[in-house]
């Protein structure tokens, strides 16, 4: 997962639910050197929450992307962000080229 892009990281979870593991991973996914660098918010939900889980990451280019970790798997939280990455990282190859 190409994370220089990310912005800032806001996560929702209850760490009792099987939704929990893919933020867990996510967020262990993130080195510390990013953690000084974006800003990550993140908040436990309790049992009786009316709050719905989800990871939201803000890109350096505004771009604002929220997926639900209970409905998703680890793999298709990964790709789901890592796809936008990869388009920056192609955009900033071509500007670097030109």
């Amino acid at each position: 997962m190409i994370i220089k892009y990310f912005s800032k990281v806001s996560v929702k979870f209850n760490p009792f639910t099987a939704g929990a593991k893919p933020v867990r991973l996510f967020l262990s996914r993130l080195p510390q050197s990013q953690r000084q660098a974006c800003p990550i918010d993140f908040e436990v939900l309790g049992p009786n929450s009316q709050h719905r889980p989800l990871i939201s990451v803000t890109f350096k280019d505004k771009t604002q992307l929220t997926i639900d970790p209970e409905s998703n798997n680890v793999t298709e939280v990964f790709e789901y962000f890592n796809e936008h990455s990869r388009k920056l990282a192609l955009k900033d190859a071509i500007a670097g080229d030109a």
